[in-house]
C-alpha cells in the first residue's frame, strides 16, 4: 500500500440547491485524487453537506417543514451531484450523523481541557449567510449606509449568551506557521491575505448559540449548540473515526483541505488553531480556488444566472464539462464559463484533436489491419522523436498536478496531442498503405503507443473518455508508471489482441438552442 495521501473539500452548506461552484470544487478534488491515485499513493477523498446552523434552520421554517427532513433531502441533491459528475469520494459525510456529533463533543473537550473555552455574553456583528462573527473594523458600507460584511453580506447585531474560544492566544503561533511553512495556505494571494487579517489582531471567537438548537449540544451546556463552524471543520476528523486514532485516522493529518476563496479564514485561522489547543497535528496545506462566473459575472439568484451543474452535464456531457472547468479556469483564480465556451474548447481540443486522433487511427487499424496491431515496421527518427514529446508532454502534466497547476498541466497534455496530430499528417498511413506498407505499420505502431501515453496521463480529468479510449486499445494497466512501460506495446501485440471497429469516444458538441 501506498503513502496515504488525503484530500477534502469543503462540505456544502445544503440551504439550496448544488451550483456549478459546488460541481467544480468536486471536479478539481477528484482530479487531484485520481492524479494520486495514479501516483501509487493510498488516497482518500472526502465530501459531504454541512447540515446545522442558522440558515438551515430559517430554510425549513420559509418551507414550512421540519429541518431534519430538509437537510435529509438536501444533502440527496449534493450527493447526487457527485455520482452525476463522476467524483470518486471515499466517504461522503454528514454532520447529522452521531459519530459525527460525538467527535465534535471531544473536540470541544479537548479545548476545554486546554482552558481555552470561556462562558461570556457575545455581542456583536453576525452574517446569517455567511455564518460568521466580524469585527466593526472588518464591516464596509452599502447602499443607504447599510452595514455589510467584507463579502457584501447582510449583517446583524447579535446578543445572547455564549462560549468562547481563546483565539486571541493563538495569534503568534499562527504567524509562526504561516512564515514556517508557506505552502501551509496556497496560492499565495490568500496566504497573504490570511497573514495581514492575524497580524490585524484576534478577538476570542464566541462559538456557541443559544437562539435555536439544531447542531451539536455542547457538554455540559445543553442549551447551547456549537457554533456551525467548529461542528463543520471537525467533519476532517470525524470522518476518520476521532477521538479513536486507529483504521482511518493513518490519514490524518490532511494533505489537501481544498475550499473556496471565502472560506479561507475559517480554514487557515480557526481550524488550526481548534486543533493546536486540542493538541491535534495540523493539516499540510489549505487551497482556496477562485470562484466559476457566468459570462464574468458572480452568481445570483436575484440575477437569475444561478445554474444547476446537472443541466449543464446533461446538455454537454461529464467529461467535456470536467474538462472545460479544469482547462480554463487556472486554479487559485477566478475563471468564467458560458455554452459557446464550453462548445468551443471542448470541439477544438477533445473531439477535433485527441478523440478525432484516436477514431482515426484505430479506425484505419480495424478496417485495413483486421484490428491487428502491427508487430514490426520499417522505423524512422521521427518515431522516436514524437514518442519522446509525448514523454515530455505527459511528465508536464504530471509535474503541474503535483504542483496544483491544473490547467497549465492539461496544456501540456495538449502539446502532446498536437504533435501527434502533426506526425500522422506528415507520414499519412492511408498513402503509405499504397506505397509503404512496412512505413505505416511503424506509423501505427507509433501512434497507439502515444495514444496510450496520453490516454492514461489524462484520466484524472476525463476518466470516462479516456477509459474508452484504453479500452479500445486493450491498456488495462493506467498508473504513471504505465506510462514509461516501453515493452507494452509488443507484449500486447503479441497476445493477439484486436481492436475494434471504434465509436467516437468524444463527439462534436452543437451549442444548445438556448445556450446556457
Amino acid at each position: 500500500m501506498g503513502e496515504p495521501f488525503y484530500i477534502t473539500t469543503a462540505i456544502s452548506y445544503p440551504n439550496g440547491r448544488p451550483h456549478i461552484g459546488h460541481a467544480y470544487e468536486a471536479i478539481a478534488a477528484d482530479a487531484i485524487a485520481r492524479f494520486q491515485r495514479q501516483a501509487g499513493r493510498d488516497v482518500r477523498f472526502q465530501t459531504g453537506t454541512d447540515e446545522h446552523g442558522l440558515k438551515m434552520v430559517q430554510a425549513a421554517r420559509a418551507s414550512d417543514r421540519a429541518v431534519s427532513d430538509l437537510a435529509d433531502e438536501m444533502s440527496g441533491l449534493f450527493r447526487s451531484m457527485c455520482d452525476d459528475l463522476n467524483i470518486s469520494y471515499d466517504r461522503f459525510i454528514r454532520t447529522t450523523e452521531p459519530a459525527h456529533h460525538a467527535a465534535s463533543q471531544a473536540l470541544w473537550d479537548a479545548m476545554k481541557a486546554k482552558g481555552d473555552l470561556y462562558q461570556d455574553r457575545y455581542e456583536g456583528w453576525y452574517s446569517v449567510r455567511d455564518e460568521a462573527y466580524y469585527d466593526e473594523k472588518e464591516l464596509v458600507v452599502g447602499a443607504g449606509g447599510t452595514r455589510l460584511s467584507p463579502q457584501g453580506t447582510p449583517v446583524e447585531w447579535t446578543v445572547e449568551e455564549s462560549w468562547f474560544f481563546r483565539l486571541s492566544n493563538y495569534q503568534q503561533p499562527l504567524l509562526d506557521l504561516y512564515a514556517a511553512d508557506p505552502d501551509f495556505v496556497r496560492p499565495d494571494s490568500r496566504r497573504n491575505e490570511v497573514t495581514r487579517f492575524v497580524e490585524g489582531g484576534l478577538s476570542d471567537l464566541s462559538v456557541s448559540r443559544t437562539s435555536f438548537d439544531w447542531g451539536v449540544k455542547v457538554p455540559g451546556s445543553p442549551d447551547h449548540v456549537m457554533y456551525v463552524w467548529v461542528d463543520a471543520l471537525t467533519n476532517y476528523i470525524s470522518g476518520l473515526g476521532y477521538p479513536e486514532r486507529e483504521g482511518d485516522w493513518r490519514y490524518w493529518p490532511a494533505d489537501l483541505h481544498l475550499i473556496g476563496k471565502d472560506i479561507v479564514r475559517f480554514h487557515a485561522v480557526y481550524w488550526p488553531a481548534f486543533l493546536l489547543s486540542a493538541g491535534l497535528p495540523l493539516p499540510r496545506s489549505v487551497f482556496g480556488h477562485g470562484f466559476v462566473l457566468h459570462r464574468g459575472e458572480k452568481m445570483s439568484k436575484s440575477v437569475g444566472n444561478v445554474v444547476d451543474p446537472g443541466d449543464l452535464t446533461q446538455a454537454f456531457g461529464v467529461d467535456s464539462l470536467r474538462y472545460f472547468l479544469l482547462r480554463d479556469v487556472s486554479f487559485g483564480q477566478d475563471g468564467s464559463y458560458s455554452a459557446e465556451a464550453i462548445v468551443a474548447r471542448v470541439n477544438a481540443e477533445l473531439a477535433n484533436s485527441f478523440g478525432n486522433l484516436a477514431q482515426r487511427t484505430l479506425s484505419f487499424i480495424a478496417k485495413n489491419l483486421e484490428g491487428e496491431l502491427p508487430h514490426t515496421g520499417r522505423a524512422d527518427p521521427a518515431d522516436g522523436a514524437l514518442i519522446e514529446e509525448v514523454v515530455v508532454a505527459c511528465a508536464g502534466l504530471q509535474a503541474a498536478f503535483g504542483d496544483l497547476m491544473l490547467s497549465q498541466g492539461i496544456e501540456a497534455w495538449m502539446r502532446g496531442v498536437f504533435a501527434c496530430n502533426g506526425y500522422i499528417d506528415a507520414q499519412a498511413p492511408w498513402a503509405l498503405r499504397k506505397i509503404d506498407p512496412d512505413r505505416m505499420h511503424a506509423v501505427l505502431r507509433t501512434l497507439v503507443r502515444a495514444i496510450r501515453m496520453l490516454g492514461i496521463a489524462i484520466l484524472p480529468v476525463v476518466p470516462e473518455g479516456a477509459g474508452r479510449v484504453l479500452d479500445q486499445i486493450g491498456a488495462t494497466a493506467r498508473t504513471h508508471a504505465d506510462i514509461e512501460d516501453d515493452a507494452w506495446y509488443d507484449r500486447h501485440a503479441e497476445s493477439g489482441f484486436r481492436i475494434a471497429p471504434p465509436a467516437p469516444v468524444f463527439p462534436r458538441l452543437d451549442l444548445p438552442v438556448q445556450a446556457t
